[in-house]
């Protein structure tokens, strides 16, 4: 299923939906592998099998071998940390914050692609995964490298598109079924 049919499989209630997925995908000014990593890493992390199959061809095709890898890997790494982070921050005993995660997170250091690019697919996760720390601290990592606002903001339209998209005919197909 290509990004057409995907925008064709949407119920007339969700109209919107629709049109932001044409426009998120293609009006984006990303660059092509920041946008198709943060495509490919958000369908993931939505958890969502239609949004994942129809999105995931183009993302691969669109992407370097190492990119899709490492979209991935973002994807994954970002299950993981986005539940210890935010689990730890809304815990009351201020204690947690200040242990050892002991957690590998090897990938982050050496993603294999530029650090930006995989700092802005975790926080495309992150924000579809709701933490709070680990949306401020990918933020902070991608200002301080000098990614002007309106580029994460686009991470995170992108990402908010495709996980209601991805509710969206997940819930149908639950109807429907």
């Amino acid at each position: 299923m290509a990004l057409d049919d995907l925008k064709q499989a949407l119920p007339d209630y969700a109209k919107d939906l629709k049109l932001n997925l044409g426009s998120v995908i293609g009006n984006s000014e990303l660059p092509k592998q920041q946008l198709w990593g943060t495509v490919l890493a958000c369908a993931i992390a939505s958890r969502s099998g239609i949004a994942l199959r129809a999105l995931e061809p183009e993302a691969k095709e669109n992407l370097s071998d190492e990119a899709y890898a490492a979209a991935k890997s973002a994807a994954a790494i970002m299950a993981m940390n986005n539940v210890f982070y935010r689990t730890r921050h809304l815990l009351s005993d201020p204690e947690y914050g200040t242990m050892r995660a002991g957690l590998r997170m090897n990938v982050i250091g050496n993603p294999g692609v530029e650090k930006t690019d995989f700092e802005l697919w975790s926080l495309a996760v992150s924000a579809i995964n709701g933490c709070g720390q680990c949306l401020d601290s990918h933020e902070q990592v991608l200002r301080k490298a000098g990614v002007d606002r309106e580029t994460i903001q686009e991470a995170f339209k992108i990402a908010s598109v495709v996980q209601a998209v991805g509710t969206t005919l997940e819930a149908e197909n639950q109807l429907a079924g």
